[in-house]
């Protein structure tokens, strides 16, 4: 099996820690290994022919840094330079591994998710390796354990119970809270986790049909070396449209399974994330990174600093994030909102906090 990690997000929502050129994924959200290094390690005992990161020009360098760790499985960081959205990434990637190994099964996975049953997910990508051989292209569906509006969702065509995989019936985008409701009474809808698996020359077949000038850019005759291949990827992204392989094929492909999971998955999306991943105090506050947290009638905090002493006094559902350089204070529910202080500080300018 050939591992494809997808690591060029941006993680503004993690602002002031994630930065530009240190995003979401190369950095560490729970004080230890960054979440690309944890996303590696997860599936280093499935001994798998080839890794390939999928990264952006700016985070090639530092990805390339955090991968020395590493030296038992092959890795190759390939930057891309300038994002065009997941169809492009894993059609590259496809098209990559198709050189040497046309029927090689390749599962892609996100850089930026945690996961705590790292067990369950390395028998479910070999479980779904097995429909993935037979031409199938595999996903993963995470069994819901709310009505989550700020998550995609997969219908599933389930006649049985059982660990699959099913038919998908269709791909539906973050719903109102009174669908997100009812599909978690319906029992055959999940999350979509955005973890794929499928030969390699399953999806490139796909991408034929559903996005043939995307593939025909890409099965063009890739160059041999290092730099020869970045140039020919800069040429290629020059001219191809930013679309997502969910909206450029799995939405339109008829051989679409899903198998079901359950492993204690999050996507991290932002601070508000931080109790799904580390466990908060009495109080119900998570504290990261601090020299320590006296807390005076003050609860539901979500707080991480660069090594510093911490109190609160008379203060609830908070978010304190405090680096060298810069302070975010914001109302916990409101965390999805950091995204605009981004977008703030590139409209006025202030490009070194970015």
């Amino acid at each position: 099996m050939y591992i494809v990690i997808l690591a060029g997000g941006s993680g503004t929502r993690f602002w002031p820690l994630s930065r530009a050129a240190l995003p979401k994924q190369l950095i560490s959200i729970t004080g230890d290994r960054s979440m690309l290094q944890r996303t590696v390690e997860r599936i280093l005992p499935l001994n798998p022919k080839r890794i390939l990161i999928i990264t952006n020009h700016l985070q090639a360098d530092e990805t390339e840094r955090q991968m020395q760790l590493y030296d038992a499985v092959p890795i190759d960081v390939i930057a891309e330079p300038v994002g065009r959205n997941t169809a492009p990434a894993i059609g590259l990637a496809a098209a990559l591994i198709a050189v040497h190994d046309p029927s090689g099964i390749m599962a892609v996975l996100p850089a930026d998710h945690f996961i705590k049953n790292e067990k369950k997910l390395r028998e479910t990508l070999v479980f779904a390796g097995e429909a993935a051989g037979k031409g199938y292209l595999v996903t993963l569906g995470i069994l819901p354990s709310r009505p989550e509006t700020g998550y995609g969702y997969i219908e599933a065509g389930m006649d049985s119970d059982g660990q699959g995989p099913f038919p998908v019936k269709r791909f539906v985008e973050k719903p109102p809270l009174a669908e997100a409701l009812r599909y978690l009474e319906e029992g055959n809808f999940f999350w979509n986790s955005g973890m794929f698996i499928w030969r390699a020359d399953a999806i490139l077949e796909e991408m034929e049909s559903f996005m043939p000038s995307l593939h025909e850019k890409l099965v063009q005759q890739l160059p041999v070396g290092q730099a020869a291949l970045k140039e020919h990827i800069a040429a290629l992204y020059q001219d191809i449209d930013s679309v997502s392989i969910d909206y450029g094929v799995m939405e339109k492909s008829a051989k679409v399974q899903m198998v079901p999971v359950e492993m204690g998955w999050s996507d991290v999306g932002s601070w508000s994330a931080l109790p799904e991943v580390v466990e908060p105090d009495g109080n119900g506050t998570v504290c990261i990174n601090a020299a320590g947290h006296i807390a005076v009638d003050s609860s539901d905090c979500l707080i991480y600093t660069d090594r510093k002493m911490v109190a609160t006094v008379g203060v609830h559902n908070i978010v304190i994030v405090s680096t060298p350089d810069a302070i975010l204070v914001c109302d916990r529910d409101r965390c999805q909102d950091v995204k605009k202080v981004v977008e703030q500080l590139g409209t006025a300018g202030l490009t070194a906090y970015l």
